[in-house]
């Protein structure tokens, strides 16, 4: 599962371990095809929490990461961003770089 956070409770949800955050909106063709590439990742990588922000609703965060484009999805590990991913990618895209993080 995917949890939703917003510009209050992201900074707490991603402080630990490694994290990736779907930055994403509503209107926006790509965001809706990453995003159950998102979902199936979370179902079969126990080693990541996964979260995501719509960026229309919570505007704060992304502007504090410079996301300029969605979906653009960011990889933390222990609070630290160690990764910033812009437009659509594969799943084993995905997990190749998580596994920099996790092994």
């Amino acid at each position: 599962m995917v949890q939703a956070v917003t510009d209050q409770n992201f900074k707490t949800e991603t402080d630990a371990g490694v994290t990736l955050t779907d930055f994403w909106a509503t209107w926006c063709g790509p965001c809706r095809m990453q995003s159950p590439v998102v979902e199936a990742l979370a179902d079969d990588r126990k080693d990541v929490k996964f979260v995501k922000m719509d960026v229309d609703a919570n505007p704060d965060t992304p502007k504090s990461f410079g996301i300029m484009a969605i979906p653009t999805l960011l990889v933390k590990k222990n609070g630290d961003v160690v990764e910033k991913i812009v437009g659509y990618h594969t799943k084993d895209q995905l997990n190749e770089i998580l596994d920099k993080y996790t092994k």
